[in-house]
């Protein structure tokens, strides 16, 4: 083969290999996800929601991104800490907002409908609750206590000066759902959800929601400073974007949300500031 035909072979693979992989030679930009502890959902179905996401993100930065689902509220804490992702999806507000304190990341956007994410405390309707001062003396159920929702809990009694232990009696149990159980069955007068669909089942059953909390927004995009903003401005226009064109359209039809907003930073100082974080 002479050498003229065998550079030009050479370089026929070369332009083949950059066909079937755009992004070869990039590193891999990490997306991490984290959903709530109240809700039961496998590893394998939050990876199969956001692969979709995951891909526009991709063709947006020309990187391989890699969805890395992270359960553990202590893990992905001690991930954002080290910034070993660049780029993460967070149910618990509290979390994210930590993160963002901490300066090692920043928020993009916040998801549609989930913006005043609130606190009910459903008590039976003939129970004489109608302020924080009358939760005084009673027992409250709550979601996990490292949920958002236990936070606000905790926030709204301090509000009050309330003092678990001391002035009322906090009992949790992991899942929402499983909350309206305890004050049917006497072993809390009040329930803490923010789950609007369990609260909906309560009030349609006759119970009644006593107390909301102020509003908080959950499921927060959050991208390290490490991240150049460049890349930084492409990614937060394809989330906002994403209602504009059809495969961002798919997109939140896997994730089973309506779509992003942008994020404002002083609510979330404020946030943070109401959390004690």
């Amino acid at each position: 083969m002479s050498n003229r035909w065998a550079g030009a072979v050479l370089l026929a693979a070369g332009l083949m290999a950059g066909l079937t992989a755009p992004f070869a030679g990039a590193a891999d930009f990490v997306l991490s996800v984290t959903e709530g502890v109240t809700y039961y959902q496998t590893p394998r179905e939050i990876q199969a929601r956001f692969t979709p996401i995951a891909d526009m993100v991709s063709k947006a930065i020309k990187r391989p991104v890699r969805v890395v689902v992270v359960s553990a509220y202590d893990e992905v804490r001690e991930g954002l800490d080290k910034q070993e992702y660049d780029l993460s999806f967070i149910h618990p507000a509290h979390v994210a907002l930590a993160a963002i304190k901490s300066g090692k990341y920043r928020s993009i956007a916040w998801t549609t409908g989930f913006t005043d994410y609130s606190v009910m405390l459903l008590t039976n309707k003939d129970q004489p609750i109608t302020k924080l001062e009358d939760l005084r003396g009673h027992t409250i159920v709550s979601p996990d206590p490292d949920s958002i929702t236990a936070w606000m809990l905790r926030a709204m009694l301090r509000d009050q000066k309330l003092k678990p232990d001391a002035d009322l009696k906090i009992i949790t149990t992991r899942y929402q759902d499983a909350v309206p159980f305890y004050v049917t069955y006497g072993f809390a007068q009040v329930g803490a959800t923010a789950a609007k669909s369990v609260a909906k089942d309560w009030t349609d059953k006759g119970g009644k929601v006593a107390l909301t909390s102020r509003p908080v927004p959950i499921k927060q995009w959050i991208v390290s400073t490490k991240v150049p903003s460049d890349d930084v401005e492409k990614i937060r226009a394809a989330l906002l974007g994403a209602t504009q064109n059809d495969p961002g359209k798919q997109a939140l039809t896997a994730l089973g949300y309506k779509g992003f907003v942008a994020s404002n930073h002083d609510d979330e100082l404020k946030t943070i500031a109401w959390l004690g974080l």
